[in-house]
């Protein structure tokens, strides 16, 4: 039988230096956000306008500190691909904000990754269906402790990498960017009102491939520490 929560405890973040934990409302990703990656995707990333997908929260697999943890291989996939990216936390909210006061609403930013069932997602494209079964496995965003704002400022390049069992996967830089995280979130909140709490997983470079079980990945952001995972 059914246990009714009157108030269920949230998916929260754990803080950078703080005792403290940000509590996640929704998770967005911006599709195809570095040129390089959205050629390897087959797209032409100077036509192309940003998109947006969604994760569900609960799809967020939180990894606390630099130990390896154990990341489970979802079913119905035999392509399971990584996507290192920054995540963007917003700490204010709001509608139609400004390019120019979209960074004031970010409280801090994080490690990222967004997992795929490719070969579920190349058949969703072939049918013209959403992508929901490709983007939301179970534990398929792990992501690093929040690094906040104060202190650290907004970070416009720095290096994004993705190693696979030591051997360098991914590799760009935070400003090879189509679209910055200002822009991003304006454009988001033309759709959205957007709330504290919300995530932006804001692009990956390229050099995206299949995971097997077994194998170690190793996410890092410069400036950003990096996180690690043991695929089981």
């Amino acid at each position: 039988m059914l246990s009714v929560i009157p108030n269920p405890p949230r998916i929260a973040l754990p803080i950078v230096g703080s005792e403290d934990f940000f509590p996640v409302r929704r998770v967005y990703c911006v599709g195809r956000n570095y040129a390089a990656h959205a050629r390897e995707m087959g797209k032409d990333p100077e036509r192309e306008p940003p998109f947006f997908f969604m994760k569900p929260a609960d799809a967020l697999q939180i990894v606390p500190g630099s130990e390896a943890v154990d990341h489970p291989y979802p079913p119905r996939t035999a392509n399971y691909h990584f996507e290192v990216e920054l995540v963007a936390a917003l700490g204010r909210g709001g509608r139609d904000i400004p390019a120019t006061e979209a960074l004031d609403h970010v409280y801090g930013y994080a490690v990222g990754l967004d997992m795929t069932r490719r070969d579920v997602q190349d058949e969703a494209k072939r049918l013209a269906r959403p992508w929901d079964l490709a983007k939301s496995a179970d534990a398929s965003a792990p992501i690093g402790p929040l690094h906040r704002v104060e202190g650290r400022g907004h970070p416009m390049r720095g290096a994004i990498v993705l190693s696979v069992d030591d051997i360098s996967r991914q590799a760009g830089d935070l400003s090879e960017m189509i679209w910055s995280i200002a822009d991003q979130i304006a454009l988001l909140s033309t759709y959205f009102e957007l709330h504290p709490g919300d995530l932006i997983f804001t692009g990956t470079p390229s050099g995206v491939g299949a995971v097997e079980r077994g194998q170690a990945m190793e996410a890092a952001i410069e400036g950003f520490g990096a996180i690690r995972l043991i695929v089981v």
